[in-house]
């Protein structure tokens, strides 16, 4: 009786506000003009993205094991723009900066979620690529359609699984401090430091969520990258190396567009003080420019979407 009388008065005295207050950029002059440009970046995404997933889906010869990683990642591409850019607009744009308390934590689990997904699913064209350059003759029996789908369906489970979880233990904490959000959207870091009981489960979660989507990933990343340059010293002539770090090169982008980003916002955070608002624009920048930028690095340094994309081209010029 007594313990049930301790949790009564554990969730008796929990403070769940009916709203946060998203912060954005506070105080800076013209701030509406950067979220036209962010909006200009959505429309491009949403374009580039959809592009890609359609020809994928519509060209056969896309119909391939590395082709499914890029509807894969177009999809994750796509999904994280979507949760969280429109927004970002009707929140500063119009003044409408108060979110809901459910709607704040469902903004969280899907902007982290597709976040996630974009790492693992870099990992895995990474996966695509060593096979491909260490393995050549086993490339076809290692990497097949149903191996990579299997990939994929597991790396949707363990994100959404962790990301369900991430957000659950949130819903224990206690806001009687604030609910100013220092972020532009539901920022997992900006919420669970606003909590006035203990949080040490959450500060937990999201140093584990640092090592799960970006720690690990860029490890295996780089360590393919270290087998995949160790296997073309191996080719004798320059023409068979530059081939194939052409195959290579639009996925390098990709990488490099991702995490070189976040782990300078982070490291530049560590070995200093970083104001607010420059926190706020570096990380919006960088979190909505790699999704609108990684379908123009495919179409255009991607052979195959090259010749799709002039023969899309010439049937529109012979039937306007």
């Amino acid at each position: 009786m007594r313990s049930q009388n301790s949790t009564l008065s554990l969730h008796t005295a929990l403070v769940r506000p009916p709203f946060f207050f998203i912060n954005g950029l506070n105080n800076i002059p013209h701030a509406k003009f950067y979220y036209v440009f962010l909006c200009f970046v959505f429309v491009v995404s949403v374009l580039g993205n959809s592009f890609v997933m359609l020809s994928i889906y519509t060209e056969r010869s896309f119909h391939t094991p590395k082709y499914m990683g890029v509807f894969n990642l177009a999809v994750a591409d796509l999904g994280e723009s979507t949760s969280l850019i429109p927004n970002l607009m009707a929140m500063f744009l119009f003044d409408s900066q108060y979110i809901s308390y459910d709607a704040c934590f469902a903004n969280m689990f899907f902007v982290f979620f597709f976040m996630g997904l974009q790492s693992l699913t870099l990992t895995i064209l990474a996966y695509d690529r060593l096979v491909a350059i260490c393995f050549p003759l086993r490339y076809h029996a290692i990497v097949t359609m149903p191996a990579i789908a299997v990939m994929l369906a597991v790396v949707w489970g363990i994100t959404a699984l962790f990301i369900i979880s991430l957000v659950s233990l949130i819903t224990r904490l206690s806001f009687c401090k604030s609910i100013v959000v220092k972020s532009y959207f539901c920022d997992h870091g900006p919420i669970f430091r606003l909590a006035c009981n203990d949080n040490l489960p959450n500060y937990i979660m999201a140093h584990a969520s640092s090592i799960l989507f970006l720690y690990l990933p860029l490890i295996f990343i780089v360590l393919s990258y270290v087998c995949i340059a160790h296997a073309l010293f191996k080719i004798a002539s320059w023409e068979g190396r530059f081939k194939a770090i052409k195959t290579c090169s639009a996925h390098l982008m990709l990488v490099a567009l991702y995490y070189f980003p976040v782990l300078g916002i982070y490291f530049t955070a560590l070995a200093s003080t970083v104001q607010p608002n420059v926190r706020v624009m570096s990380t919006s920048l960088a979190k909505a420019i790699s999704p609108m930028m990684n379908p123009i690095i495919y179409v255009l340094n991607t052979e195959e979407f090259k010749e799709f994309s002039k023969r899309i081209l010439k049937i529109k010029i012979k039937n306007p």
